[in-house]
């Protein structure tokens, strides 16, 4: 290849990096609109075909245009490959992942053949479901969201251990009082009661019938509002500390904003606005 083919290469790889991975430039934002609006499609399409009545009456016509997704899927899928100059970052990466899964199905069942493998087929076929995976990129809010989940995560994980411990106290406390003559005939089994009594679910299948046990069955169920609410409030606080912290940025004269902006090198994001250059492996960004 000379160096005007290579150059070329080039100019439209940068060319279809933007307006894939780029969604703060028109073309971006034109391409994350259209490609919503296909998830969508395709979401809408999945659920319609599995109404008995509907899925049988127009298979062909949900076939087509399931063909239709998929090959846009796929040239979406190769596109995003070539674009980057080190595709494993992106084929490994999550939504690498997650844009296979959801596109790969359709190409599945070329490998299966005979009337005993139109089950295996549709199960097959419900990985399309990946796809609503796919529109959280797109969503600016999705990722705000998933910091403040990750920054609870230790917060919650301590919760949960207290849940345990306290699952398991109640828990054997339930078997000493009720006994194996009242349907708690070990101690494995009232914890799975005081779980579901605790998360307010209360599938029925045991309960307490002494007076004693019903008085601490109504302190669980008590207990299990308070507990739900809690890693929700944990979740809403850093979600409201990390928007504060927003606002103190762009509020704060020549401050730094954080951008969306894709390395095409090494596929990094969220450089700061206006950098030149990737601060992962230090190669030239687009304007």
């Amino acid at each position: 290849m000379s160096k005007e083919d290579k150059h070329i290469s080039s100019k439209w790889r940068r060319k279809i990096h933007e307006v894939i991975y780029e969604a703060d430039t028109p073309a971006g934002k034109l391409f994350d609109i259209s490609l919503l609006f296909v998830i969508i499609i395709s979401l809408v399409l999945v659920m319609i075909e599995s109404v008995p009545d509907l899925g049988s009456k127009y298979a062909d016509e949900f076939l087509i245009a399931e063909w239709i997704i998929t090959i846009f899927f796929t040239i979406e899928y190769i596109l995003r490959i070539i674009s980057i100059n080190k595709p494993t970052k992106y084929i490994f990466s999550f939504y690498g992942i997650i844009d296979l899964l959801s596109t790969i199905p359709l190409y599945l069942t070329f490998f299966f053949g005979g009337l005993n493998a139109l089950l295996a087929v549709r199960s097959l076929r419900l990985l399309r479901v990946f796809r609503i995976l796919k529109v959280t990129r797109y969503i600016g809010e999705a990722d705000k969201l998933s910091k403040a989940i990750r920054s609870s995560g230790p917060k919650i994980a301590v919760f949960l251990f207290a849940v345990l411990v306290v699952s398991i106290i109640f828990g054997t406390l339930m078997y000493l009082i009720e006994g194996p003559e009242h349907g708690f005939d070990s101690i494995p089994k009232s914890i799975y009661w005081c779980i579901v009594t605790l998360t307010t679910v209360g599938f029925g299948d045991i309960a307490p019938e002494t007076a004693l046990g019903q008085l601490l069955a109504t302190i669980i169920m008590i207990l299990g509002y308070g507990i739900i609410a809690v890693p929700t409030g944990i979740v809403s606080a850093e979600y409201t500390q990390s928007k504060n912290k927003d606002k103190t940025l762009e509020s704060t004269p020549n401050s730094s904003q954080v951008n969306t902006q894709t390395c095409q090198n090494c596929h990094s994001n969220k450089h700061q606005d206006g950098s030149k250059f990737c601060h992962t492996c230090g190669n030239s960004l687009d304007e």
